[in-house]
């Protein structure tokens, strides 16, 4: 046997270990709520964000709830006309205005440009006999 060896006491390795593992936990205590403390200011700023937030979309809520409350009722006035709007487009004559316009354009046109020709030589010709007559006056 070694002289400088204790003799083991039953038990005594185990509250040695337990006491080990304690003083460990306790020097690690201080970290532990240094990062505790960090996280709980962390936690603050976040709330703060937060709050803050929140605040901010309460106030665009209430402005839209104002805007929604003056724009109802001019709406609302607007819907019998817009229905009688949405009932003539779903008229099945609507589907034919651009071709009808676009013959009316082609058929029309010439017509509206020959009457024009035509007042056009009656004006020049209105123009000469009334010359004439201011010539034989004198």
């Amino acid at each position: 046997m070694d002289p400088f060896r204790l003799p083991r006491i039953p038990g005594l390795s185990d509250l040695v270990s337990l006491l080990q593992t304690q003083t460990e936990a306790l020097a690690s205590l201080p970290r532990t709520l240094t990062d505790l403390n960090g996280a709980v200011r962390e936690l603050i700023t976040a709330t703060r964000t937060a709050t803050a937030a929140i605040t901010s979309a309460q106030r665009t809520a209430e402005r839209l709830e104002a805007l929604v409350e003056e724009l109802e009722e001019p709406v609302r006035a607007l819907r019998p006309g817009l229905v009688r709007v949405g009932r003539v487009l779903d008229d099945p004559v609507v589907d034919t205005l651009p071709e009808t316009l676009r013959r009316l354009s082609d058929d029309l046109l010439p017509i509206v440009s020959g009457l024009r020709a035509a007042q056009s030589r009656v004006e020049s010709v209105t123009g000469l006999l009334r010359l004439r007559r201011n010539e034989e006056r004198d």
